[in-house]
């Protein structure tokens, strides 16, 4: 079972996206699931993560009130809004999910990955 993030795209700065996380065949209705990005060159981050009622989001400090993670149980995706993009956003945005949160957030261990999106800022 992989995960498909959809949703990346080419943005000036300050524009929005909104990238979605989902699965067939699977629920993610019991997983908890974050996401997580990598530029050229550097390592894997923590962006943002949800629990599997849709509560307690956390999020990494440099995209606190730019960006907002929600899911939708209903339709079986996990979203990551993000607004007021910069071009150090620029990268490939992967979503994991874990029964638990601690393994999402870390991305240690996490039970389900997939292919990333890219998300590119331009200046």
């Amino acid at each position: 079972v992989q995960l498909q993030a959809s949703g990346g795209g080419l943005v000036q700065a300050g524009g929005s996206l909104r990238l979605s996380c989902t699965t067939s065949g699977h629920t993610l209705n019991n997983y908890c699931v974050g996401w997580h990005r990598q530029a050229p060159g550097k390592e894997r981050e923590f962006v943002a993560a949800i629990d599997f009622g849709g509560g307690s989001p956390r999020y990494a400090h440099d995209v606190e009130g730019r960006f907002t993670v929600s899911r939708d149980n209903a339709k079986n995706t996990v979203y990551l809004q993000m607004n007021n993009l910069k071009p150090e956003d620029t990268a490939v945005y992967y979503c994991a999910a874990d029964p638990y949160m601690v393994a999402v957030v870390t991305s240690i261990g996490a039970e389900l990955w997939g292919p990333g999106t890219q998300v590119t800022v331009s200046s």
